[in-house]
């Protein structure tokens, strides 16, 4: 048993390489170091700890002696977890993405000691296979390359620099947009979409809620029902499809296959967090409560299996679990998730478990076919899905197969809490809980961000940590985290209008201004100021997975300066919009999160003022509506007769008190 530097971290993903025969230090200064003083190339792997590749690559290289011995001897070898330092991860998926034309972790990226890359990649098999180079070929000859063509390596590392400096520089021409960047977008959606299984384009098909929040948008705004009926398509579809866990809910990470049936097995909180939200989107316009039951599917899942007990959400759950009990170290894609025929009958019995069966698309042949199974994992297993619609709730048949699928070994749990991510949840659960009326998802909003301000938050420096694990919050947060915690703080002040929760978003605000701000060229760095292992700051601006700190950035800035009547978070949210002029009118279909906020600046938002003693079935007539281009806020009258004054453009109207007048007003 090998033990290396890793044992020390607090990462998940950092602790799986612990016991590795490769000598792996974490990202810092001793490794560079070492990589100065003995003048090696560096060898960074990066990954996270529920990445089914970054599991084989380990199996099948890290854990190779003779493989390590190469590392060892020639390499400094670094390990990151791509969730805890995104700014390393994007700067060197930047060089790999713009090198090879393709990006995707494991990240497997080769750097001077002056941590400048000048190889990289993605997954390397261990042999020359799959058309791809092995691993031990290429280790050794870049070795080799470092060896005796180090004057080329240098050259290309400063032409390469040079190159990267240019994507750095994104969002330094600013220029005018207009609204032909939203008819550009939503024509990309409709060019794109699958009429026949929902979704955007084909297999694999990711979940993008930041597509969805345009599209409603996009509709609330144009009156487009296309862009309503793909929406709620889509959503369907996911919903139906084994993608989505039919026992136990929540989404899996994406669809192999075109159809939603075979998923890669993963499941990632901020994917739970936003997909919530579009449902209850979606069902606020609709009225449609299949939609709101797929919300409350996910905030049972989350609340369930991945919240901490003092309240804070955890990452992720692992695609790869055992396969059986007595065989701990063979694991399997969705092992836990998947059933044989045999057992369906043993938990149901034959008659229950045949109608089941009929519902849910399994058969004692297994219902995966051999062309969606390329690897042979799923073999004579089932994938549940909705076969057939509308199913029957099969309540009592879903507890009894959840309860015996719950007995096998649970997929590996990254249980580090990372505060951008747990900002999309705790949004996500305060607008549950105005949405569908359910108090206890606002008791865990309430608690997730007490944990965040107790944990990662320093009252007294007004800075956030990234990450919170095993009682050590660390690493400084990144303009994500401060973006994403202001919009979980905002969706708590409209919900609940607890003024703590507004000034805290306004304090957040604030010291993202001052942290990662342009001011000269507008827009935001993803990192602060200061960090010299970095060799450049970027300017994130793709809404892809995640939405990028940019736009929420200039989402949350809008929002504030609608609430406070501040010019100067109005202008800082205009001047990012701006610095991505170009993005927006030659890609707007990359950044659907800043159509979002431009479509709120474009606007002008309103304000929806609450006063007196009990308002509540005015907030619940408000709360019951899609108002995206709306802010709410508490008056601090707090006495006489409850009433709701709508504002917007500068006018306006006279105050109401009844309810159903109130909506009406608002449509």
């Amino acid at each position: 048993m090998h033990t290396n530097r890793l044992a020390n971290e607090q990462s998940p993903y950092l602790q799986q390489h612990a016991n590795n025969p490769v000598d792996w230090y974490p990202w810092g200064e001793e490794a560079f170091a070492k990589a100065r003083a003995e003048n090696k190339p560096i060898f960074l792997s990066v990954g996270y700890s529920t990445c089914h590749w970054c599991h084989v690559m380990e199996r099948e290289s890290f854990e190779n002696e003779p493989t390590a011995e190469i590392l060892n001897r020639d390499f400094v070898p670094i390990k990151v977890d791509r969730e805890e330092r995104p700014d390393v991860d994007r700067i060197y998926m930047l060089f790999v993405q713009a090198t090879t034309g393709g990006g995707g972790w494991p990240m497997s990226v080769w750097l001077t000691p002056e941590l400048k890359p000048f190889y990289g990649g993605t997954y390397f098999p261990p042999d020359n296979r799959y058309g791809r180079p092995g691993f031990r070929t290429v280790l050794t000859h870049l070795a080799q390359a470092w060896r005796d063509d180090r004057e080329k390596i240098d050259g290309s590392v400063n032409e390469i620099m040079s190159q990267l400096g240019g994507y750095a520089a994104l969002g330094a021409a600013a220029g005018v947009v207009d609204d032909k960047v939203l008819d550009s977008g939503y024509s990309h959606c409709r060019r794109t979409f699958d009429r026949k299984f929902g979704g955007f384009g084909g297999a694999p098909k990711f979940p993008r809620p930041v597509q969805l929040n345009f599209l409603l948008r996009y509709w609330k705004a144009t009156g487009e029902e296309e862009a309503l009926s793909m929406t709620v398509a889509t959503l369907k579809a996911m919903a139906a499809g084994g993608m989505n866990d039919q026992l136990g809910g929540g989404f899996h990470r994406y669809s192999v296959d075109a159809r939603w049936f075979v998923p890669h097995f993963e499941k990632m909180l901020y994917d739970q967090a936003q997909l919530a939200v579009s449902y209850l989107e979606a069902y606020q316009i609709t009225n449609d409560a299949a939609l709101a039951t797929e919300a409350r599917r996910i905030f049972d899942y989350v609340l369930r299996d991945m919240t901490h007990r003092l309240g804070g959400f955890f990452s992720a759950e692992d695609a790869d679990s055992v396969i059986h009990p007595d065989h701990p170290h063979e694991k399997g894609e969705g092992a836990f998730y998947v059933f044989d025929w045999r057992e369906i009958e043993a938990v149901l019995g034959p008659d229950e478990a045949k109608e089941f069966g009929r519902y849910f698309g399994c058969r004692p042949e297994g219902n995966v076919e051999p062309h969606e199974d390329p690897h042979e994992e799923f073999t004579r297993k089932n994938i549940l899905f909705r076969a057939e619609e509308p199913a029957p709730a099969f309540a009592e048949a879903r507890a009894k197969l959840l309860g015996y699928r719950n007995m096998r070994v649970r997929p590996h749990l990254d249980d580090k809490v990372l505060t951008s991510w747990n900002g999309l949840m705790i949004s996500a659960l305060a607008k549950g809980a105005r949405i569908l009326k359910e108090p206890r998802y606002m008791d865990a909003a309430r608690r997730a961000a007490a944990f965040l301000q107790d944990t990662v938050w320093n009252a007294a420096t007004k800075t956030l940590r990234r990450r919170w694990r095993a009682g050590e919050s660390a690493i400084e947060g990144f303009l994500d985290d401060y973006a994403f915690f202001t919009l979980a703080l905002l969706d708590l002040y409209e919900t609940g209008f607890d003024k703590t929760h507004l000034d805290l978003a306004i304090t957040l605000a604030e010291r993202m201004r001052e942290l990662f701000e342009d001011k000269e060229h507008g827009a935001f760095y993803s990192t602060a100021e200061g960090d010299p292992a970095l060799v450049m700051r970027l300017k994130e601006d793709y809404d892809g997975a995640e939405p990028s700190g940019n736009s929420m950035a200039a989402m949350v800035l809008l929002r504030l300066a609608a609430m406070t009547g501040r010019a100067d978070f109005a202008e800082a949210a205009n001047r990012t919009i701006a610095a991505f002029h170009s993005r927006l009118t030659t890609q707007s279909a990359a950044v659907p999160q800043m159509l979002c906020a431009y479509l709120f600046a474009q606007r002008k938002p309103g304000q929806i003022q609450f006063t007196g003693s009990d308002p509540a079935k005015l907030i619940d007539a408000v709360h019951a509506k899609f108002l995206p281009f709306h802010v709410l806020l508490r008056s601090g009258m707090q006495d006489g007769p409850a009433e709701a004054q709508i504002c917007e453009n500068f006018v306006c109207r006279l105050p109401v008190s009844d309810p159903e007048t109130l909506a009406s007003q608002v449509e």
